[in-house]
C-alpha cells in the first residue's frame, strides 16, 4: 500500500470510528514519530492519548457549558493580593473537589465586590473539569422557577432535575426578600437533594442577615444549620460572620 493510499484509508477509518483528533493530528504525529525513530507501540500510544485528551477536553467544555455560568472565571485569574482575607491554600484545597465528593456545602459570604461570584464560578468550573455535573443559578431565578413549577404541578420534576447535579451553585442569596412560599420552596431544594449532592452559596449577607431573606426564623435557622453542618465558610469581606450562625440558632431556640 502506498503512503497516499494509507493516508486515505486512515482518514476513512477515522471517520467511520469517529476519531476526529487522530484524523486531524495523524500526519504531524507520524512525521514526529519517524523523526524521533519512535517504536510502533510508542506511535500508537501517542495517537490514542491525543484522542483521549481531546475527548476529555470536549467533555469538560460540555459540562462547563451545561452549568450555565454567566461568564468565565478561573482561580488562576483571581487576585488574591487584592483580597488578603481569602486564604489561597484553602481555595486550592477546595479546588480538589473533595468536599463535593463528600457532599459537603460551601458558603461564600461577604460584601459586594469582594470576589464571591468569581470564586463561586471558578470553583464550579474546577468541579466541571474534574467530571462533576454542575449547575449555576441566581437565587431569585431559582425561586421564580420553583414557584412557576409549583403552579404548573411540575415541582417534583423540577426539584429532581436540580437533584441530579453533583454541585448546585446559588449566587446572590440575600439580595432580596423572599415571600414565605418562595423561601419554603428554596428550602426544599436545599434539603431534599440526594446525599451525593453538594451546594455552594454566595451571599452578601451574614447568616444573621438571612432573616431578611427568610423571614420565618425557624426556616432561616434550619437553612443555616443545613449549610454550616460539616460545611466550609469562606469570608470574602473584612467583617467576620462566624458568630452569626450562633445568633440565628439562638433565634430558632427563642422561637421554639
Amino acid at each position: 500500500m502506498t503512503e497516499q493510499a494509507a493516508d486515505a484509508a486512515i482518514d476513512t477509518a477515522c471517520r467511520l470510528l469517529r476519531l476526529p483528533t487522530i484524523r486531524a493530528e495523524f500526519p504531524d504525529i507520524a512525521t514526529a514519530a519517524a523523526k524521533d525513530q519512535m517504536t510502533y507501540r510508542g506511535f500508537l500510544a501517542e495517537l490514542l492519548m491525543a484522542e483521549c485528551d481531546d475527548r476529555a477536553r470536549r467533555r469538560s467544555e460540555r459540562r462547563i457549558k451545561a452549568a450555565g455560568f454567566p461568564r468565565e472565571k478561573s482561580l488562576r485569574s483571581f487576585d488574591f493580593d487584592a483580597n488578603p482575607n481569602i486564604d489561597p491554600a484553602t481555595i486550592h484545597t477546595l479546588a480538589s473537589c473533595e468536599w463535593i465528593k463528600k457532599s459537603q456545602p460551601l458558603c461564600l459570604i461577604g460584601d459586594s465586590g469582594t470576589g464571591k461570584s468569581h470564586m463561586l464560578i471558578a470553583l464550579g468550573t474546577e468541579a466541571a473539569m474534574k467530571g462533576y455535573r454542575v449547575r449555576y443559578t441566581l437565587a431569585t431565578k431559582l425561586v421564580n422557577e420553583l414557584v412557576e413549577a409549583a403552579d404548573e404541578k411540575q415541582l417534583n420534576k423540577t426539584i429532581a432535575r436540580y437533584g441530579r447535579v453533583d454541585l448546585l451553585c446559588i449566587d446572590e442569596l440575600g439580595y432580596m426578600e423572599l415571600d414565605r412560599h418562595g423561601a419554603e420552596l428554596l428550602f426544599q431544594v436545599l434539603t431534599e437533594r440526594e446525599e451525593k449532592n453538594s451546594v455552594a452559596i454566595a451571599s452578601n449577607e451574614s447568616f444573621g442577615g438571612w432573616t431578611k431573606t427568610f423571614t420565618d426564623p425557624r426556616l432561616c435557622a434550619a437553612i443555616v444549620d443545613r449549610l454550616t453542618f460539616n460545611g466550609t465558610i469562606i469570608e470574602t469581606g473584612t467583617d467576620s460572620y462566624r458568630l452569626a450562625s450562633t445568633r440565628a440558632r439562638a433565634e430558632h431556640v427563642e422561637a421554639s
